[in-house]
């Protein structure tokens, strides 16, 4: 049987290639992609947005001829996209992949989207827009970093997968709290169905030596700012109706120029928050990568990496389904 063959018996299987921001991620997609019968589709909940091209390191028109790429340029930046939007628009999409023989290969950073998609979605309560407008309230009187300090003696382990600036994430976590009593993250470990039985290859970018993976977090984001990513965000800001507080401007590298261009520091300011910004995130996501079992971890800074990631993907691909347990312990 050949891989071609082989993929057309596939459905029901799928492969996970998570990682730390600029491990890598797309150009081993990319690769696996041109070798392999499979289809890319997006795990990141910055590139979904349109028009936020630089500071999201989406790829290139010809990386995307090369290899297309699902769910990115879902929305504008003065929507909001969930978790739930993100699996009810992967799951018809994975089904249509297999369909067409092929097998879906998800990459990205979103590391709750994987898990959503893998483990099915908590049963949090609904949003309560009177105590949202109270902790707001609360936020402009106190600052996010303050809030983000009281959840963290509440749900450290919820704070410690949140930003201290990340004011929708903390709002959402105090708000379950506040509602339910109980913190966030005692929802993680309720038993949630997946939308089907899948046969998952986890696959896990992570890099031996933090300090290089830092050295490349800083040549990205001053090659972002010879980019234009602040001429970027000034087109966005004159485009669509935005604010500091939407998920899109929140984002990383965003948040840090929106606030240069409202002259709260400058350039040189600019790209060092950015820089620790970007750190700080490569570290949440690692921090979840170790929270998961069953992962297959990859070293990206090897020589060897994709070489690696070829053989494990070629393995999967040329094997029968077999169901998968949780991703978490």
């Amino acid at each position: 049987m050949n891989v071609m063959d082989t993929a057309r018996s596939a459905a029901g299987r799928a492969i996970m290639l998570m990682g730390p921001t600029a491990c890598g991620k797309t150009d081993v997609a990319v690769a696996l992609a041109q070798r392999f019968p499979l289809e890319i589709i997006s795990v990141d909940s910055a590139m979904v947005y349109r028009d936020m091209d630089i500071g999201t390191a989406k790829p290139d028109a010809a990386t995307l001829a090369r290899a297309p790429h699902h769910l990115i340029d879902c929305i504008d930046p003065d929507q909001s996209y969930s978790a739930a939007q993100f699996c009810e628009q992967a799951w018809p999409l994975m089904q249509a992949i297999a369909a067409r023989g092929r097998i879906p290969l998800l990459v990205g950073g979103t590391m709750l989207y994987f898990r959503a998609l893998r483990e099915g979605l908590s049963d949090f309560p609904p949003a309560d827009a009177a105590l949202r407008a109270e902790i707001d309230a609360q936020a402009s009187q106190r600052g996010w970093a303050a809030l983000h300090a009281e959840l963290a003696a509440a749900d450290p382990l919820a704070a410690a997968r949140i930003s201290n600036s990340d004011a929708q994430r903390i709002q959402r976590a105090l708000e379950i709290l506040r509602l339910t009593g109980r913190p966030m993250s005692s929802f993680w470990d309720e038993p949630r169905a997946p939308r089907q039985p899948m046969h998952w290859l986890p696959l896990a970018l992570m890099p031996a030596d933090r300090a290089q993976l830092h050295e490349r977090i800083g040549r990205r984001f001053v090659g972002m700012l010879a980019d234009g990513l602040v001429a970027e965000l000034e087109a966005l800001r004159s485009r669509y109706a935005l604010h500091a507080e939407l998920p899109s401007m929140r984002c990383v590298g965003y948040r840090q120029a929106w606030a240069c261009l409202e002259g709260e520091y400058g350039r040189e300011e600019l790209r060092d928050r950015g820089i620790y910004a970007t750190r700080q995130l490569a570290k949440r996501q690692m921090t979840w990568l170790r929270g998961m079992h069953g992962l297959q971890q990859i070293d990206c800074l090897s020589a060897h990496a994709l070489d690696e990631v070829i053989a494990a993907v070629a393995g999967f691909v040329a094997q029968r389904p077999v169901a998968a347990g949780p991703l978490r312990e």
